[in-house]
């Protein structure tokens, strides 16, 4: 049986691969984007089976509209997946105070005002699934992508606490957390002004990582989308309201590494946590 999406960011990147999978598959879409006409051949193709909307996701009354206008003409919406973001890159000081709030409006509070404006139409159907696009940078962190982390891993305990609210009305979600991808996301990056004083540091190290292209990526975007969408596809409810979805051998290695270091370091501190106790 077709299913209905609605996918955030599909101009590029992974949001992109994913419409022209359901599309080929015989699935419907409402694609949204920031840049009009970036669609316009698959929405040849694809006649009414795909509706694209422009949408920002800094723009939260924009997100209501979009999202009535998409439940309104599609009928049902059986999968949201919340993929689009970009990448802020840079030592925390380097950054302007600007290009901090542009990131947080897009990559966390747009995903949570999306969630959220979401919800009472897949409540009022009876359920549905969200499927949220974050990283292993939701798990753990590299240099230079201070603020990016903080967008990741933000949404991820606002994901962890929603799913519990909403679990009773049908409504699961999916955090997927991919490694580096062969995508045109570090093309997207947006930079902070480099700093002498780093150069000598782990941000410096990453920064030239980047540009000289040593930075390890071994995601490939195709695979990591039809595990996506098989991950998406499974019955509801799932077993559980939050299922989390490392995707790639990096994201697996590092979120593994990451999650072991800081079980020993609450585990060290068990006699000191429990002295805290009231008598």
């Amino acid at each position: 049986m077709s299913k209905t999406w609605l996918i955030t960011g599909a101009s590029s990147g992974l949001g992109r691969l994913m419409t022209e999978r359901l599309l080929t598959r015989g699935d419907r879409v409402v694609a949204t984007l920031r840049r009009e006409g970036v669609l316009d051949e698959l929405q040849q193709a694809h006649g009414e089976r795909l509706l694209v909307l422009k949408l920002d996701l800094t723009d939260v009354a924009g997100i209501r509209a979009v999202t009535r206008q998409a439940f309104e003409r599609m009928g049902r919406i059986d999968v949201v997946v919340s993929n689009a973001g970009y990448g802020l890159f840079g030592a925390a000081e380097e950054l302007s105070d600007e290009q901090i709030d542009h990131q947080i409006a897009t990559n966390l509070t747009g995903s949570i005002q999306l969630i959220r404006a979401v919800l009472p139409y897949l409540r009022d159907q009876g359920g549905g699934r969200i499927v949220q696009v974050s990283s292993e940078g939701g798990q753990k962190a590299y240099p230079n992508f201070s603020l990016y982390h903080a967008t990741k891993w933000g949404i991820e305990g606002f994901v962890e606490a929603t799913a519990q609210d909403v679990a009773p009305f049908g409504i699961d979600f999916i955090i997927v957390e991919p490694g580096p991808t062969a995508t045109d996301f570090a093309a997207g990056l947006v930079r902070g002004t480099p700093m002498a004083v780093y150069d000598a540091t782990p941000a410096g190290d990453v920064r030239r990582a980047v540009a000289d292209g040593s930075f390890e990526i071994k995601g490939d975007a195709e695979r990591t989308v039809d595990a996506m969408i098989a991950a998406a596809d499974a019955a509801q409810p799932l077993i559980q309201p939050l299922v989390r979805l490392a995707l790639g051998s990096s994201a697996y290695t590092g979120i593994k590494q990451a999650l072991e270091a800081r079980l020993r370091m609450l585990e060290a501190q068990r006699d000191v946590a429990f002295a805290a106790d009231v008598d």
